[in-house]
């Protein structure tokens, strides 16, 4: 099981802050994909990529990372100064 966490307008397409999800995705990447499976909101959610980051464990990561022991994955849009 790995927590996933929603923030800002992730959190609004999704309607949920944070999930608890049973996965065998290897990487970012695959978490997605089954993430886009689930339900229209979520394939709204995951549209652009390019939109995206992600943190692994609270630590700024890439799509393309693995999975493995990671307890926690969150999604969120870049930040932006001001």
């Amino acid at each position: 099981m790995i927590d996933v966490l929603y923030f800002a307008w992730v959190r609004e397409r999704i309607g949920v802050p944070r999930e608890q999800v049973d996965t065998t995705a290897a990487t970012v990447a695959d978490l997605v994909e089954e993430l886009k499976a689930r339900e229209p909101r979520y394939e709204a959610a995951f549209a652009d990529l390019r939109a995206l980051r992600v943190a692994l464990d609270q630590e700024l990561s890439d799509f393309d990372a693995s999975l493995a022991g990671v307890r926690e994955v969150a999604f969120f849009p870049p930040m932006t100064g001001g």
